[in-house]
Order: structure tokens, then C-alpha cells, then sequence
């Protein structure tokens, strides 16, 4: 998702947005598209669903295919009530979705050893409900998230099965690409 110049920052209802989604298989691109929107909320920590969710559903439904799995720039579990945008959107759609981030949101733990495929635990309140990726060795690595109808273990596999040159899954680098595209042609 990539809003509009000049509407990014504390976020108000009405925001126009670009949200791109992508369909991948392996690697390979499928299917892209581009859905303009407008934010359904203001921002609020902890309530992103509100302000993205309804945009990202468009986007996804609009690839006029349902996925096997969803991979979402978002938290699962990983939130104050264990139920994040990644979390969400699955739900609604119903899609197993795993969640992607560059940060923790609340759980914590160390992060892996320093070669491609090392993983660590991240956990919140004694339950592990994300963990740490190493996709490229001595890259910086990214928390893979367990939400709809997917553990850690799955979101592992995904996010390591998704990732090709860069250190973060093909689809999302993809689909963010194409939002800010689209961006860019609108702007004046």
C-alpha cells in the first residue's frame, strides 16, 4: 500500500491509497493489479485493520483468484490481542495468511545466527507467535508471523520459500512496487 503524497504521517479517514497485489507462483508473476482506495479510519496503533483492511481486501479480490496462501505486510499474532492486520484480512478472506514485517511489534527474542535460513523464536506472554528469518546470509532479517490458519512453523516455510534475490518475499516486494507506481503516475 503506498498513500498519497502528503496524506502519509499521524493518517486520517479518507486517505487516498494505492494497494497493489500480486499473484505468484514460485517466484514467477502471475497476475498483478493495482486498487485505488481511500483509508476506512484514522490511524491508531493496534486498530491498522480499520485503516487497511477493507483496501487490501479489494486489491486481493481483484486478482480474481483465490490464493493458497496470503502474504501480508502486517503482524498475526504478534499484537496486543494476538489478532493483527495479517490475522485479519485471512480471516475475512478466508485465506491462510502469514504476516511479514522488518520488526517484532510486542514479542521479543534474539535474533538468528547470521547465515540464509537461520530462524529464531519470537514470543509474547510465553507463546511463540512469530519468528525471526535470516533470508540471505548476513542480510538483516525479517519476522515471519503466524496468522490465519497458519502456525510459525508454516509462516517459516512460506517466507522461505518466497524470497529470491532480495530479503524479502518476491510477492510483497512486488506488490509494493506496484502501489508505488501507480502513486507516482497519479501524482501531479
Amino acid at each position: 500500500m503506498a498513500f498519497a503524497r502528503g496524506e502519509a504521517g499521524p493518517g486520517r479517514p479518507g486517505d487516498r491509497a494505492f494497494v497493489g497485489a500480486v499473484a505468484t507462483v514460485g517466484t514467477r508473476l502471475v497476475a498483478e493489479v493495482v486498487v485505488p482506495g481511500r483509508a476506512g479510519a484514522a490511524y491508531e496503533p493496534g486498530m491498522l485493520a480499520l485503516r487497511e483492511g477493507p483496501m487490501l481486501m479489494a486489491a486481493v479480490e481483484a486478482l480474481g483468484a483465490r490464493p493458497d496462501v496470503l502474504l501480508v505486510d502486517a503482524t498475526g499474532r504478534d499484537h496486543p490481542r494476538r489478532a493483527g492486520l495479517a490475522l485479519h484480512l485471512g480471516a475475512v478472506l478466508d485465506v491462510p495468511t502469514v504476516g511479514v514485517t522488518h520488526r517484532a511489534l510486542w514479542a521479543t527474542g534474539s535474533e538468528p545466527g547470521r547465515r540464509a535460513g537461520d530462524t529464531s523464536a519470537l514470543t509474547l506472554a510465553g507463546e511463540h507467535v512469530a519468528a525471526w528469518v535470516r533470508t540471505r546470509t548476513g542480510v538483516r532479517p525479517v519476522v515471519a508471523h503466524a496468522a490465519w490458519r497458519c502456525d510459525v512453523d508454516v509462516a517459516v516455510d512460506v517466507v522461505v520459500h518466497t524470497v529470491d534475490a532480495a530479503r524479502t518475499p518476491e510477492p510483497l516486494r512486488l506488490a509494493r512496487r506496484a502501489a508505488r507506481s501507480a502513486r507516482s503516475a497519479a501524482s501531479p
